[in-house]
């Protein structure tokens, strides 16, 4: 009986000493943080606001590299832009490895552009990146595509003469169109059934993505999963769109003109039909679905998603949005469409299109980064694969690059004599190695969109512009506008 009262006492002590301990083990090396609790890890140092919150509570204390523990799974937190760089850019080898997103885990399983690792991400990114700059193959720019899109909504715009419109479906067209210009080799109709089907899919995923659940989902996935939940949604959102993906590709198989390739998933096909005796080939059906999902995921939801926030903030501010105007009056007139070589002659748009880009902080956290070595950093040793948080928010809104960071200001990048200026916190797409490699694309759109659409229109709320909220929707992994609406009144 004595024995088994100390062997329960004994059992009951190492239980104590790991609730207060932690997982000695997961530390080993890595940047101070929290204490965490067996399985909950750092869940009651959560905020309920959400991770960014959580994150930038905990730097206070912990400074700008500590370790977090998202259920049993450490983290390391890097804020600040010199703490980012310095891991992106100046380690950019050891940093880029792709770390884990739970809630769509069980659809990209490690394949795909965004979320594959290792050679089988090189292959991916090399030909991916080489297909988007040829992209067309001889055939029309990107720059001709976005200006033939830019003019479609136009048109749509006029049709609406200057009534109080959502901006949201028509910004999502355009940006989708562009996409799938390059991966598909068409442009759809806006009124095409099966287009309109695939932006709310993407437009709901992305709204889902961004939400509270998704984070709660990071913490417990390993038990979460097992019941009815938004990831459950998004996994069954992800999939009809692979199947329409795997669908169109058949279609390309079987009208396939080696000779004259159309677009991306021609120019992939073709490279499959040529390593297809390779038994180590990463040029396989997998890959292709779904890096044409991790392309219309990173392109279209992002673009639209930015225009939306950054014509709010146009109303918001409507003295910005009269000097943007003047500007694209002088340069560019009334007369032809605006062009990529106006950019240059353009520093304030420029700015101002930077600024919204900074503000509106599309993606707070930063797509997670793994370690892909052993690997010392500031004085500690992050072990392989250590999961690895860019917090991007915090070098976009860091007061030693920004006079004010919580203030929409196009001067941010601008210098005294009214030139674009640079700025190195400036980290929308991310940087080093995994930087977006849609950014080049993205920065046009952004450009040719909002001039063409401010050389035709001039803005109007039906809201005071001091009545203007600009918080966010959501504000998890990804920041969505709030619903607003414009009014587009033909120049």
């Amino acid at each position: 009986m004595e024995a088994s009262v100390l062997l329960f006492l004994t059992l009951l002590l190492g239980f104590v000493v790991l609730l207060l301990r932690g997982h000695p083990k997961a530390h080993g090396h890595l940047p101070p943080g929290p204490r965490p609790l067996p399985f909950l890890g750092n869940l009651l140092q959560m905020d309920r606001r959400g991770f960014l919150n959580s994150f930038m509570r905990l730097r206070e204390k912990y400074g700008d590299v500590f370790t977090v523990h998202l259920g049993p799974r450490p983290v390391v937190i890097l804020c600040g832009t010199e703490a980012i760089r310095e891991a992106l850019v100046d380690q950019a080898e050891a940093f880029c490895g792709r770390g884990t997103v739970e809630v769509v885990k069980p659809t990209f399983k490690g394949y795909g552009l965004i979320f594959a690792n290792g050679e089988r991400w090189k292959a991916l990114r090399r030909f991916s990146l080489a297909t988007m700059r040829d992209f067309g193959m001889g055939k029309r720019s990107v720059e001709e595509r976005i200006q033939e899109e830019a003019q479609c909504l136009v048109e749509e715009l006029r049709k609406s003469q200057g009534a109080p419109l959502d901006p949201t479906f028509l910004f999502q067209c355009v940006t989708a169109n562009i996409i799938c210009s390059i991966v598909f080799g068409e442009r759809f109709d806006y009124k095409d059934r099966q287009f309109l089907r695939l932006l709310d899919l993407f437009y709901k995923c992305f709204s889902h993505i961004g939400s509270f659940y998704t984070q709660v989902f990071e913490l417990f996935s390993g038990f979460l999963k097992y019941f009815p939940g938004t990831h459950k949604q998004i996994s069954r959102i992800l999939q009809e769109v692979l199947d329409y993906i795997d669908h169109n590709v058949q279609k390309h198989r079987a009208t396939l003109d080696p000779s004259n390739p159309r677009d991306f998933i021609d120019t992939y096909l073709l490279r499959m039909e040529k390593e297809k005796s390779n038994p180590y080939t990463e040029f396989q059906q997998k890959n292709l679905v779904l890096t044409v999902l991790s392309l219309f995921f990173a392109g279209t939801e992002t673009s639209s998603t930015t225009l939306r926030y950054g014509f709010l903030l146009m109303l918001k501010y409507p003295h910005v949005a009269e000097k943007l105007q003047k500007e694209v009056d002088q340069v560019i007139g009334s007369h032809r469409l605006p062009t990529l070589d106006d950019r240059t002659k353009m520093p304030y748009t420029d700015a101002v299109i930077h600024e919204i880009q900074r503000f509106s902080d599309l993606v707070p956290i930063g797509v997670p980064h793994k370690v892909t070595k052993d690997t010392l950093f500031r004085g500690y040793l992050l072990p392989k694969d250590t999961e690895v948080y860019p917090i991007l928010s915090s070098a976009l809104h860091d007061p030693q690059h920004f006079e004010q960071p919580d203030t929409f200001n196009p001067d941010h990048f601008l210098d005294a004599n009214g030139a674009l200026k640079k700025n190195e916190a400036f980290m929308p797409f991310s940087i080093g190695k995994r930087i977006c490699p849609g950014e080049g694309i993205a920065r046009n759109e952004l450009f040719l969109f909002f001039t063409t659409i401010l050389q035709n229109f001039s803005l109007s709320s039906p809201v005071d512009p001091k009545d203007i909220d600009l918080s966010p929707k959501e504000s998890g992994f990804a920041k969505l506008p709030p619903i607003y609406k414009i009014c587009f009144l033909s120049r």
